[in-house]
């Protein structure tokens, strides 16, 4: 048997190593003493075939060219026959001329070639068996030529047929992994590729992540300089102030809905329409209806005077604790000045921020700010492009891995199965 003679001065538990780039020439030589021939047989056949099929195109176009003079001649005795045999010779010519002989020989080409050919002459003999024998006795010769041609096709395919049976088949392995050592170093090569785009992503990315770093540096720096460092400290300011100012008027806040509701309802609340709105500022923005006051708070004044009198006249009605801490709000904004202090420094803080926000420094460390905002954001745009690409390389390149490995492990077992031999590729 062949293995026998690759098992000689070899131990089966001996694994040999090779790479993807020696195993193949390693397995050329190991090989060559049945491959080498049987591939050299096999070229030689399909030469034979070809010459084959060539002739029976040649003998097929002479039924084309024969049967078509005849017809041209309008003898009724022939005419039939002559246009019967004109349309099988170009049937067979088209027929032989449509199989595809491979330039490449291998296995697969063999077979599929086989198989076409074989397809080609089981029709042919059908239309032989069909329309020869209506066609006699006339054009005896040129049928003659055709089924003396096909004759030797036939032995050629029959010759061709029992090699892939009895001979080529027995190198269909080896030459897959011939085959399957090209496409494992086709894959290393892709697999270097991605190493190469994923390393150049992620000196992109590391680049990127730099620039952003920058970026941001830059923002910090603005974000502490002079003015805008004011106005962003008045803005906390003015944030702690609004909160400040919501605290002290959360005991009015219930009251006041009510005296909204009885001037919506026409309850006689006697406020005027000016009162209603700032009223109605208080609820929705503490904050802005304090600043906007003029000294010593009028409005919110004659708001709870009139608030007072709704409660007392019984017009509004409270829970007795809710009732409570309404009278005593009132009393001390009213009686002891309780906002006072806040009043001022609220107005002060707005003062402040409109004046800064108007500076012509602030107007320009705003504009750098929103320049570098913009320049941050397609950074960032850009680096998440990046990083989508990465986890697509990441993917590509584990997915080869795989293929690399599951090929490297095929070939393996295709080695021991045709050589009874263990190799490892690394």
């Amino acid at each position: 048997m062949a293995c026998a003679h690759f098992l000689l001065g070899t131990s089966l538990s001996e694994i040999q190593k090779f790479s993807s780039a020696d195993v193949k020439g390693w397995l050329e030589s190991e090989t060559s003493s049945i491959f080498i021939p049987v591939h050299a047989k096999a070229e030689k056949l399909i030469g034979e075939m070809r010459r084959a099929l060539e002739s029976l195109a040649d003998v097929s176009k002479t039924l084309l060219e024969n049967s078509g003079k005849e017809i041209e001649k309008r003898n009724m005795k022939t005419y039939g026959r002559a246009r019967a045999l004109n349309k099988l010779g170009r049937l067979f010519l088209e027929r032989f001329r449509q199989i595809k002989v491979p330039d490449r020989v291998s296995y697969d080409s063999f077979s599929e070639f086989v198989q076409e050919t074989q397809r080609a002459f089981l029709v042919t003999e059908v239309d032989v068996r069909n329309w020869f024998p209506r066609i006699s006795p006339f054009f005896i010769m040129d049928r003659r030529k055709f089924l003396t041609a096909s004759e030797k096709a036939k032995e050629s395919l029959k010759e061709i047929s029992d090699f892939l049976k009895r001979d080529y088949v027995k190198t269909k392995t080896l030459e897959e992994t011939f085959q399957l050592i090209d496409k494992l170093k086709n894959s290393e090569g892709q697999l270097a590729n991605l190493k190469v785009q994923k390393t150049k992503a992620q000196d992109e990315k590391a680049s990127l992540e730099k620039e952003i770093a920058q970026t941001q540096q830059k923002m910090t720096n603005l974000k502490g300089k002079g003015g805008i460092s004011q106005l962003n400290q008045v803005t906390t300011e003015i944030e702690a102030l609004s909160m400040e100012v919501k605290r002290s008027l959360q005991h009015l806040q219930k009251s006041f809905i009510k005296l909204q509701a009885l001037t919506q309802h026409g309850g006689g609340s006697g406020l005027t329409s000016e009162e209603v709105n700032k009223l109605n500022q208080y609820l929705e923005n503490p904050f802005e209806a304090m600043t906007t006051e003029e000294a010593g708070y009028p409005l919110l004044r004659q708001i709870l005077q009139k608030l007072a009198r709704s409660m007392a006249d019984g017009k509004l009605k409270l829970k007795t604790d809710k009732m409570r801490k309404a009278e005593q709000a009132i009393n001390n904004i009213l009686n002891k000045n309780s906002l006072a202090v806040l009043h001022q420094k609220c107005a002060d803080a707005v003062t402040r921020k409109r004046q800064l926000s108007t500076s012509a420094e602030v107007a320009e460390t705003r504009s750098d700010l929103s320049r570098l905002q913009e320049q941050l954001e397609n950074l960032e745009r850009r680096r998440s492009d990046i990083e989508s690409e990465e986890k697509a390389i990441e993917r590509a390149h584990n997915e080869m891995l795989e293929r690399i490995q599951t090929q490297k492990s095929q070939i393996e077992k295709n080695i021991f199965g045709f050589m009874n031999r263990r190799v490892s590729i690394e």
